[in-house]
Order: C-alpha cells, then sequence, then structure tokens
C-alpha cells in the first residue's frame, strides 16, 4: 500500500493537468444507418464536430476532415442522421449528404437560415429537418439528393423540434411550443398526415401536451401502429403509446418518482429508443442523477431491469434497428465518456472519450448530499470529496460549489471533468441541484419560478452551511462557481451574501435582467417571463435581482470569464460588471477569449482557462 504525503489542500500534484482537459473528445450522438451494421456518431474536437462510423467488424473512420457537424437551431444539437448508405448532417446551415462508403458531401439545401434534426422517410426518398430563418421556425422537406427546392411542411408555431417519420412515410410527427414557454414548461404533440410528392400535410391531430403539459420524444413503433411519447402532466412522468388507427392511448410505464424527461436545452434528444421487432422499449430512468436502463414489454407492460454494470448514467439511447442490441453513450463519475453498445447483456466499447490513463485512486466519487430550505424544502446537491492516491490534507478541505446553468438542468453522476480537476488537487466540489432544477419533479423546477435570484441564492448559501454544519468542508475556504444562469447566482450571492465565499468565479454570467431579455437569442427571450416576471410590471423586481445595479457591494475577490462571440449573454454583460469593480477597486480577474461563445471549445481557450482558474485560486483562497 502507497504511503501517502501529507500536503495542504489545493495543493496537490494532479495526474490531470490544463492541456489534457483541453484535449479530451466530446461525444454528444450516436446514430445507426437502416442496414443496422453501421452506428456512427458525432466526436467534438478542438472546435470541430466529427462524424465517425464505424461498420460492423471495421476500426471506425471520420467521415470528413473539412466541414464541422453541428446543428444551428437554438443551442445546438440534431447535428447529423444515418440512412440507406448515406450521412447528413448540418455545417454552417445547410444539410450535406455523404456516401458512407465512398465519396464527398454535397449540400442538399441552400445556404440560407439554420437547419438540425434531419430525419429521412423509410424509403429514403425524403428529408424532413427544423429551420430557422429570420425568427421564423418551420419543419422543412426536401428530397434526399437536393434535386427540388426545400418546401415548408408545418408552420405556425414559435419553435419546432424532433420531428419523426412513420414508416410508411404516410404520416409524421412533431412538437412545437409557442413563446413565452420553453419546452419542458409545455408544449403541443402533433400527429399529421402527409401526401403527394413531395409530401404535404392534409390534416393534422392535437394527441397530447399544452401550455402546461411538456410532451418529449415522439417516435413510431417499427410497424408504424404506436406512437410513443413521455409526458409530464403532473409531478413525474409517464410513457404513453398511442395507437395510430384506433386513436387510443395507454400508459406504459408511469409510478411515483419517476423521471424520465430531459430538459430539451437542444436538438436531437433521445432517453428512449424502440427495439427493431418492435415488441420492446428501452428506456432511460433518472434517479436523482443516477441512470438505469429499463426494458419495458409493449404487449403486457413487463418491465425488466437491464444491468449497466459500472456506468452510472447514459445518454442518447439508441436500439439498433434489428436484433437485440443498443448503443449509447455511457459514463461514471472514474469512467469518462464512452460510446458503447450494448447485446446479450455484454458491453462492448467503440470509443473513448479520452485516453482513461488517469489511475482509479486519483478519482472522485459523488455522495448525495441533502439540507433544508428556508422553506422547508430539501435540496440537492452531489458532493465530491478531495481524492488523489499520493496525498492527504489535515483538517477540513477548501471546497467549490459549482452552480449550474440554465437554470432548468440538472448535474448527473456523469464523468465530471471538472470536478475530477479540483478534488485531484486536494478541493472539495459540490454539484448544486438548487431549486428549479429538473430530476427532482416538476413542483421542484417550477419553484423557481419568479424566485430566480432568490431561491438559488438561498440554496447557494444553505450549501455553504450545510458543508460547515456536515464537516465536509473549510466554511473559511469556500469558493462559488457558475456559468451562464449559474453566473449569474454567483453575482447575486456575491452581492447580497458577502464573506460567505472567500472568493467567487463567473463564466459568461448574466448582470443585467434588462439587456438580457432585450438582447438574448430567439429560443430564451422570453424564458424571464416565468422566471422573474413579465416587463414592465416587473421591472422593479428586474432591477431588484439585475447583479449590475448592486455590483458596488461586491467586496470579495472575483475571476470573469467571457466568449466574445456570446450571443447568449452578450460581452457588454461582463464589461459593465468589470468597471464598476474596476472603480470600487475590487481584487479581480477578466479574461475574453477571442473566437468563443457561450462555453469554449477551443483547446488553447480550455487550457488558458484552467491554468487562470488555478492562478486565481492560490492568490485569493489558499494564499490569502
Amino acid at each position: 500500500m502507497t504511503h501517502k504525503r501529507v500536503r495542504p489542500y489545493g495543493l496537490w500534484d494532479s495526474p490531470l493537468s490544463p492541456r489534457m482537459m483541453a484535449y479530451g473528445l466530446r461525444l454528444t450522438d450516436v446514430c445507426w444507418d437502416t442496414d443496422g451494421r453501421t452506428l456512427g456518431w458525432v466526436e467534438g474536437r478542438s472546435g470541430q464536430n466529427v462524424v465517425v462510423v464505424q461498420q460492423e467488424g471495421e476500426a471506425p473512420r471520420d467521415l470528413f476532415a473539412e466541414y464541422s457537424a453541428r446543428g444551428g437551431v437554438g443551442y445546438g444539437g440534431g447535428d447529423f442522421t444515418l440512412s440507406h448508405g448515406f450521412a447528413y448532417f448540418v455545417h454552417e446551415g445547410r444539410i450535406y449528404r455523404q456516401r458512407l462508403a465512398a465519396g464527398v458531401a454535397r449540400p442538399i439545401t441552400p445556404q440560407f437560415g439554420a437547419a438540425a434534426s434531419p430525419t429521412v422517410s423509410r424509403d429514403g426518398r425524403w428529408l424532413m429537418y427544423v429551420h430557422t430563418y429570420e425568427r421564423t421556425d418551420v419543419i422543412a422537406i426536401v428530397d434526399s439528393e437536393g434535386q427540388q427546392w426545400p418546401q415548408r411542411l408545418v408552420s405556425g408555431a414559435d419553435f419546432y423540434m424532433q420531428p419523426v417519420w412513420h414508416p410508411r412515410g404516410t404520416h409524421i410527427a412533431w412538437i412545437e411550443w409557442d413563446h413565452p414557454n420553453m419546452p419542458w414548461d409545455g408544449t403541443r404533440l402533433y400527429l399529421g398526415r402527409v401526401e403527394g410528392e413531395p409530401p404535404r400535410l392534409v390534416e393534422h391531430t392535437l394527441i397530447a401536451g399544452d401550455d402546461d403539459v411538456p410532451v418529449f420524444q415522439p417516435a413510431f413503433s417499427s410497424d408504424g401502429r404506436y406512437l410513443s411519447y413521455i409526458i409530464t402532466e403532473g409531478e413525474w412522468d409517464r410513457l404513453v403509446l398511442y395507437d395510430v388507427e384506433s386513436g387510443r392511448a395507454r400508459v406504459l410505464l408511469e409510478g411515483e418518482g419517476l423521471v424520465l424527461a430531459a430538459p430539451a436545452w437542444v436538438q436531437g434528444l433521445r432517453v428512449y429508443g424502440w427495439r427493431g421487432d418492435g415488441r420492446a422499449l428501452y428506456v432511460r430512468r433518472n434517479d436523482r442523477g443516477f441512470a438505469s436502463l429499463l426494458r419495458v414489454w409493449v404487449e403486457d407492460g413487463r418491465v425488466e431491469d437491464v444491468p449497466l454494470g459500472a456506468y452510472t448514467w447514459v445518454d442518447q439511447v439508441t436500439p439498433a434497428p434489428e436484433g437485440d442490441r443498443v448503443a449509447f453513450i455511457a459514463s461514471a463519475s472514474r469512467v469518462p465518456a464512452r460510446v458503447v453498445l450494448w447485446e446479450d447483456g455484454t458491453f462492448r466499447i467503440l470509443r473513448r472519450s479520452t485516453t482513461e490513463s488517469i489511475p482509479l485512486d486519483d478519482l472522485a466519487e459523488p455522495v448525495p448530499i441533502q439540507w433544508q430550505a428556508p422553506d422547508g424544502t430539501t435540496v440537492h446537491a452531489l458532493y465530491y470529496p478531495p481524492t488523489n492516491s499520493r496525498f492527504v490534507g489535515e483538517g477540513l478541505p477548501p471546497a467549490i460549489v459549482n452552480i449550474h446553468g440554465g437554470p432548468t438542468s440538472q448535474r448527473v453522476a456523469n464523468y465530471n471533468a471538472d470536478a475530477q480537476f479540483f478534488t485531484s488537487r486536494g478541493w472539495a466540489y459540490v454539484e448544486m441541484n438548487y431549486r428549479g432544477s429538473t430530476g427532482y419533479g416538476r413542483s421542484y423546477m417550477t419553484a423557481l419560478r419568479e424566485h430566480w435570484g432568490e431561491y438559488d441564492v438561498e440554496d447557494a448559501v444553505g450549501a455553504a452551511r450545510a458543508l460547515a454544519e456536515q464537516k465536509l468542508a473549510d466554511p473559511k475556504r469556500l469558493v462559488i462557481k457558475g456559468g451562464s444562469a449559474g453566473g449569474y447566482t454567483v453575482l447575486n450571492v456575491l452581492v447580497r451574501h458577502p464573506g460567505v465565499f472567500k472568493a467567487g468565479i463567473c463564466l459568461y454570467g448574466v448582470t443585467n435582467l434588462f439587456t438580457l431579455a432585450a438582447e438574448t437569442h430567439k429560443f430564451e427571450e422570453r424564458y424571464l417571463d416565468s422566471l422573474v416576471g413579465l416587463l414592465p410590471q416587473a421591472a422593479a423586481r428586474y432591477r431588484e435581482w439585475s447583479p449590475i445595479f448592486h455590483a458596488d457591494r461586491i467586496r470579495d475577490p472575483i475571476a470573469i470569464f467571457q466568449g466574445a462571440e456570446d450571443k447568449v449573454v452578450p460581452p457588454n454583460q461582463a464589461e459593465s460588471l468589470v468597471a464598476v469593480l474596476k472603480a470600487n477597486r475590487v481584487p479581480h480577474i477578466y479574461r475574453v477569449y477571442e473566437g468563443e461563445g457561450h462555453g469554449w471549445r477551443r483547446a488553447e481557450t480550455i487550457e488558458a482557462y484552467y491554468k487562470d482558474v488555478l492562478a486565481f485560486l492560490r492568490d485569493y483562497v489558499l494564499f490569502a
């Protein structure tokens, strides 16, 4: 057994360097070709999204080198699909078609607007997709070879997502919603009948959902008999089957505490899929941030657990079109993301996102922790303890409390490189799932409505107290960190509760709610209606909870990071705050990264960011 050296927390030598953080792959999607023998996935590499394909028995290969597959609707997603030996992917707003065997990519849609979620009819003749141009979103259709001009297929709503084809090509289904809703607030699922060449919509029927009931991920069974979907009607989720012929619906899966849907921040999300023979569905269940995989039989509703082995989280659940095989992106706290194929109870790893060279003894495992909010609500978080095979500290460790973005999101038990970067250096790391997060029931999520800036701040301060009371961290060396909506919480905590945290780290955080409402992109421009209130009636609340109007109360050191091309939270939000900090001589650093938007993609940016954060923490927390 290796003898551990005593060294101050936060100063341990870590096997995870800033450069290593910069060069991991982002695995974002998986998709089968219609032959059931070819699997594709997307790898994010320093700002470029590459489609990788693997034919059965062969090595994986990049499909192209000069393109970047990235859907451009909202926050992206819905980057590609495979069908009949071709890949269809989105690059700079256009959809391209490329033969998997050999050949070059060719655009099949014109250069205007942005596209996402290409989906091909079973006969391979028609491609349906989500398109946006000058603030108008539609579902469009084009022939799969791009010989004709694209046509509008469905229009009239503010937003569209998850279009799917009936196997016989006679029907389509889709999700739509309107402002001021977000897709987790309330959406509508429509079933439409199409005729002609190109197919046109001749009639459509509302199947489920309304302004207060969200519906997620419609999918047709392989025989076309059923249209399945997830609906949140009440506190928990249900998986429903709608008989296309009879028009009758039945609940296939429900129960207390059942969480299936994911907040649809991006296009192309899949949490379940039909087995190729249509007899069963594979479904991911989210149990307070830990995933399980269920096989649910259609005939009798029988539910079977599919053991996930070492994996505690899965994304993009994608059964093969034939046989009993399921592909997904899998990970765990100590297992970086992998593309995995499950078949007959065994797992085959097709791609690893990192070198996986970090010893397991240097990687932390999260422990769920809880505490009570002032209103009595139980608040949730994941606590990662300092973990290193060579070092041990004395006393209580410093801790970083991380506030996720959204705010409608959730931190789960997947591989968390950010947490491991700090815990391996001797920091405790806490992932907050404050009121307003998903994964703990609809009431928990909606609790933040008209209380953004209030409840999230209460819960962040509550986390600091819980860490002290539970003897998990040194209360005098706590850091609060967050990006986007999480950065907004960071700033409000520093304004309202100076001294609770030793320092703050804010990434592209919201400082001015007025300008955010006026300048952000279409997807979120009415989000504040529910989080804060309607303008102008709620103008006083906007001012009260905009950090910029109270920034002169900030006294604790703060590091601010911003992308120069951020269209969600524009750079002027950070610049106005920095001007106040300079005037008041508050210790701070400010970094603007050229070529970056709402988050970091370039390797050089990621490496520079982690170096700056380490220096900031040494100067203002460890050695202060």
